[in-house]
Parts: structure tokens; sequence; C-alpha cells
């Protein structure tokens, strides 16, 4: 009989791709881990690891085997969820993977989901918009927080949350202006944006591109919150969601200001994979977005 454990090790196994994290992630030793690898094998006759000195990915039979764990593990989640919710409470766990630029309103999100039911367990992954897509493809996520436009629509349900807009956090002694100002002038600061990789620098950079500018760049990061300090410390400018700047507030010694010529916004939405049935867990942070509208 196989268990649900090693489908969970395997699960996370083609998740980090790497023996040690998986088995760090599953709070067991790495030769207890790759033993309960090794015996799945040989109870399912089949190799699923490619192995040298380290994993080198898995074999056909082991990608559809491992899909095949994620639905038996997500429809066990499922089971328990709906147990608890016939004894009348929402509780479980709960992965919602988040673009950077919208963590400042998953936050939000997450602490009315809270009040609503405080037995859901809710864990934040910060993530690009393309690793987003292949969370929900894989199970490995439950909900994408994510740009509208980078999300198929194709078995997936999408909810609308917000147009996400764009101000310059720059440091009060680069600037004497106190309103709006154009995306001009702000390739001539000093700027430290996201990486290439992530969806809102490849906005950043058509919008630039578009306007024929050569933005001085800096620095780059996977997060807002090392722009954020460049900025605070007076080392360069950044550009941030609107969002983020209304939950956290201005940084002493940077003004923020509104970016235009053009006003630019891109619609942020909430994908989930359509299932019959839904999750509960699922089903009440949809209540709660719609609440929130």
């Amino acid at each position: 009989m196989i268990e649900l454990r090693d489908l969970q090790l395997l699960s996370a196994l083609a998740r980090h791709r790497h023996f040690a994290k998986a088995a760090e992630d599953c709070g067991i030793s790495q030769p207890a881990f790759s033993m309960r690898i090794r015996n799945l094998e040989e109870r399912l006759g089949v190799t699923i690891v490619r192995r040298a000195n380290r994993f080198q990915g898995l074999t056909e039979e082991g990608e559809m085997i491992v899909r095949r764990a994620r639905r038996i593990l997500g429809d066990a989640r499922a089971l328990e969820q709906e147990v608890a919710a016939i004894r009348g409470e929402i509780s479980g766990a709960l992965v919602l993977g988040v673009i950077p630029t919208a963590l400042a309103f998953t936050g939000r999100l997450v602490r009315r989901l809270h009040q609503a039911h405080p037995r859901i367990v809710a864990r934040i992954d910060s993530m690009s918009s393309t690793a987003i897509q292949q969370g929900l493809d894989d199970g490995t996520i439950d909900a994408g927080i994510t740009y509208g436009d980078s999300i198929g629509t194709d078995l997936r349900h999408v909810q609308p949350l917000y147009e996400e807009t764009y101000v310059l956090l720059v440091p009060g002694h680069m600037t004497d202006a106190t309103g709006p100002i154009p995306w001009a002038r702000v390739a001539e600061f000093p700027l430290c944006l996201l990486e290439p990789q992530m969806q809102n620098r490849r906005i950043l950079d058509r919008i630039f591109a578009e306007q024929g500018l050569h933005p001085r760049v800096v620095a780059e990061t996977s997060g807002f919150t090392a722009a954020m300090v460049m900025a605070r410390e007076g080392l360069a400018a950044a550009v941030v969601p609107r969002v983020l700047v209304r939950a956290l507030g201005a940084l002493e010694g940077c003004r923020v200001l509104p970016l235009v010529d053009p006003v630019v916004s891109k619609p942020i939405c909430m994908a989930t994979l359509q299932r019959d049935p839904e999750l509960p867990v699922l089903a009440a942070l949809r209540d709660v977005v719609t609440s929130l509208r």
C-alpha cells in the first residue's frame, strides 16, 4: 500500500528539485528521505528519479507519478476540509503564490480571511507570474495573485482584484518635486528596479522603451524591500506600486510622486484552478475577495 507520506515527499522533491532542500522542507533527514523515495520506486517497480551525485530530474514515469500523486494529495486534503466543513468549521492550509507588487494587498486580504475563519492557516509565497502559472498547473499553490494578462483562462477561475498603479519613491535630496512626475524625468534618476525576469520589470522596461528612454538602473532586486531601503538611504529611487506605499506609509526622507505621461495601470487578479468540488478554504477566500471589492 502506498502511503500518503511518500507521495508528499515525492511532491516536495519535484518542487525543490534538490534532495536536501526537500528533506528539510518535509522535516526529515536526507538519508531517510532518500530511502523512502527508493522504497517507493521499488514498490512501483519503476525508476522515478534520475540520479548521479545529485538530483538530475524525474524520469518520464516519474513525471506521470508526480502528477497523479498531487491529485491524490489534493483529494485527500479536500476530504479533510469537507469533513471539517460538515462540522461547521472552515479550516486547513491555504497556499498563495503572489507577485511582489501585490504582497501588501495580500496581507490585507489574509487579515480579513483570518478574521472570518481563524482556523485557516495561510502561507504566502512571493513568486514571479511565470512561477505562479506553473504552481497552479502542478498544484503546489492553491491560488495565484498576479497580473490579469499573464494568466490563461483555460481551466482557471479568474477574479479581478484591483488596478495596479505606480509612484516614484525618491530620496528628498534628489528632487524638489512634490507633485506628479513624468516617466521621462524618472529615467534620469539612479534607479533600483526588480530583476529583468520579473513581470513588473518587464512592464517598466516596456514603458521606458515606448518613450524612447534609457533608465539609469544602478541596482536590481527580487523584491521591493531592498529597493525601498536604498531609497531611504538616499542611494537610488524606486518605482513601486501605490498600494505598497499606502500599506507601509512613506519612508522618512523620501518623496512619493505619482507617475504620469503616461499614467499606467495593470489589472491584478486572483486565479485558481476550476475544480469540483472546490476546496472549502478557497471558497472562503473567494467570499472575502468579493467583500473587499
